[in-house]
């Protein structure tokens, strides 16, 4: 295959290179579920492979993979599903997959519908797409996109071949970003492979959370803010639809917000023990003397006063501390009472 948008989109990712482009070789199949954590390049990789089968049989192979690789795409045959909210509208997996999964292409021999954050579909949804998968018509391709594919079932992940992908190296994730050095360094280990999550951390509210990882209230405060704003954001987007014509009532777009802005707020609580988690480590490794696997590297001074006579065991049973908070607050146990036994937890360790 020669050097196309797909070769460059996979470039940190061999196994899934070696997967699709054998696909195009022989003819891509009916359904895939793209698999693997959030900025490992699914996104990505999904528009640059609908743009190859897009240009295949096309009049213009060139103008019609350029056209499906816009974002978003004018080209009349790539359709791209997004939740709006915290999961897929059922109407919209309905009209715009199920439905529009039956009719011809309006040009070339191909129609790719792309579901990202499949996971967020409802059973309803995932249900009534089983048919689609099941007997698709020759000309459709559909694309399933997850970052938590055990909550798809089992049923429709079963009718998808399988394309993994891995976390992004810390360089990949560099030559993303753009910032002080030092700092874009230390986000891209912190984010363990997930592009989206480094930028936030380059954010003001990204480095508020980062600043606070160590005061729970501070940690709350900066989670509820967060998620106040991806609310607001949301609601913003919602109304924008409805004055457009999508019809939502009132209700249905005050809940989707909310929605929207519970999610936010814990992805947001989950980073801050995540990233007090990886602070405890680095207190642990700057303590044995192993500063060259830090993640922090931004705060080498700083872990190294506190870091100062401290046993290494003691941060090293902290992050454990950290990490069975986060297993509590998936029961949805009460996030003030866990996050302030923790501190004390925390305390009597590090004392």
């Amino acid at each position: 295959m020669t050097q196309t948008s797909l070769q460059r989109a996979t470039e940190h990712q061999p196994r899934a290179r070696v997967t699709l482009g054998a696909a195009l070789a022989s003819g891509p199949s009916h359904a895939y579920l793209f698999r693997g954590p959030r900025g490992a390049g699914k996104r990505d990789m999904a528009r640059a492979f609908a743009a190859e089968i897009l240009a295949e049989g096309a009049t213009d192979p060139d103008d019609a993979r350029r056209r499906a690789m816009l974002n978003p795409s004018p080209h009349p045959d790539l359709v791209w599903l997004s939740p709006r909210g915290a999961q897929h509208m059922v109407e919209e997996v309905r009209e715009k997959v199920i439905r529009a999964a039956s009719y011809r292409p309006f040009e070339g021999e191909k129609r790719v519908f792309v579901i990202e954050a499949a996971e967020q579909m409802r059973d309803e949804s995932q249900n009534a797409l089983l048919k689609t998968l099941e007997e698709p018509p020759d000309f459709v391709h559909i694309l399933l996109l997850s970052s938590e594919p055990a909550q798809l079932l089992e049923t429709v992940a079963s009718r998808c071949q399988p394309i993994d992908f891995a976390p992004l190296p810390p360089e990949a994730v560099e030559s993303q970003l753009d910032g002080p050095a030092d700092e874009v360094a230390a986000v891209a280990r912190l984010s363990a492979g997930d592009v989206d999550q480094a930028r936030f951390l380059l954010t003001d509210a990204g480095r508020r959370l980062r600043a606070g990882v160590l005061d729970w209230k501070q940690m709350l405060t900066s989670a509820e803010a967060t998620g106040e704003e991806a609310e607001e954001a949301m609601r913003k987007a919602l109304e924008d639809e409805a004055e457009a014509g999508v019809k939502r009532s009132a209700k249905d777009i005050a809940e989707e917000a909310k929605r929207a802005g519970r999610r936010r707020r814990t992805e947001v609580l989950d980073l801050g023990l995540e990233l007090a988690a990886s602070w405890y480590r680095d207190l642990a490794a700057v303590a044995a003397g192993a500063e060259e696997t830090v993640l922090n590297r931004d705060r080498l001074d700083e872990l190294g006063r506190d870091a100062a006579d401290l046993d290494p065991p003691r941060p090293r049973r902290a992050v454990e501390l950290v990490e069975d908070t986060r297993r509590r607050l998936d029961l949805n146990v009460s996030e003030e009472l866990a996050l302030e036994a923790l501190s004390f937890r925390l305390a009597a360790v590090l004392a």
